[in-house]
């Protein structure tokens, strides 16, 4: 029994008080905190750097293949990707080169082929008036020089062809001196193509020994393809002299209609196998056909380039 205090009045146990008070508090606590967890556990939070995203998110994710730019679409690992095909860059619609045969006449034709504003390459006669002129413009410029090689054209008797030309008729010794006189007399020449040669194109000994002299100067050779039968360009390939082909004439017809379409299948050639060489003229319908229409293709995406660009 307690005993009793002063006043009469007995003095109570504390523990059973205190204990169910102890328990109250402990269950608010608990409610509380996991209250809390719970809220936390709802709010999203940002990604952790690295993470993977969910499989939901994941599946619209475009395909991708490893070392392929993205846009340019996805190969199975059973084919594998397709194989690289040494071009020149072009941004999709295809190079260009356009070789201005004849030159050397006139400094004003160079002057107004410049003024159009595309890479051109400017092939030089030996032996005309003005050849160190265009040659100094072109090279100032921005355009390229070749070597315009008069060669003997089927036909020939009745033909109006360059005193100073080859012939198969010559000796060797006779072509070789005239051509280091032509590739002497024309500054800045990276390399050459032929005039007129349509029967000399077609002689493989007479065409070797201007190759090999081609060849000794580090210079290329467009084949004009004056004749189907040349050699040239295939024989090139097998001397190791860097080498392509006329794909368009572009004035046989000197109308300005027929000029303009002549450099829009030139242009189709492009698009399609990637590269294309047209050969023009400095006639003035010609001059008037490029300076309308080669900076229209140029701003619809094809690349102007010189003919040293396409050679292989």
């Amino acid at each position: 029994m307690a005993r009793p205090t002063k006043g009469g009045r007995r003095r109570r146990k504390q523990g059973p008080v205190r204990w169910p008070l102890a328990m109250a508090v402990l269950v608010t606590i608990t409610v509380l905190v996991g209250g809390g967890l719970y809220l936390v556990s709802r709010t999203p939070h940002p990604p952790t750097r690295g993470a993977k995203p969910r499989t939901a998110e994941r599946q619209k994710l475009p395909a991708r293949v490893s070392g392929y730019p993205e846009g340019q679409g996805a190969y199975s690992s059973a084919k594998g990707p397709p194989p690289e095909e040494k071009r020149v860059p072009v941004g999709g619609k295809g190079a260009i080169a356009i070789i201005v045969d004849d030159m050397g006449n006139s400094r004003l034709e160079a002057e107004q082929l410049l003024k159009i504003g595309v890479p051109l390459t400017f092939s030089i006669i030996p032996g005309l008036a003005h050849v160190r002129e265009v040659a100094d413009a072109a090279h100032r410029k921005g355009g390229e020089v070749m070597v315009h090689i008069p060669m003997e054209p089927k036909g020939v008797e009745t033909k109006p062809f360059e005193k100073n030309g080859l012939l198969l008729s010559m000796s060797d010794e006779e072509l070789t001196r005239r051509m280091h006189g032509y590739l002497d007399a024309v500054p800045y020449a990276a390399g050459a193509n032929n005039h007129m040669g349509s029967r000399f194109t077609e002689d493989g000994g007479k065409m070797r020994i201007v190759l090999d002299l081609l060849k000794e100067r580090n210079m290329f050779f467009v084949d004009s393809k004056t004749s189907p039968s040349s050699v040239g360009d295939r024989l090139a390939r097998e001397m190791g002299v860097r080498t392509t082909a006329r794909n368009v004439f572009l004035d046989n017809e000197q109308d300005l209609t027929a000029i303009r379409k002549q450099i829009g299948q030139l242009a189709a050639i492009a698009r399609r196998k990637g590269s294309a060489v047209g050969i023009c003229h400095p006639h003035k319908s010609t001059i008037q056909a490029l300076t309308a229409t080669l900076p229209a293709l140029k701003g619809e995406g094809v690349t102007f380039v010189h003919a040293s660009d396409l050679v292989r």
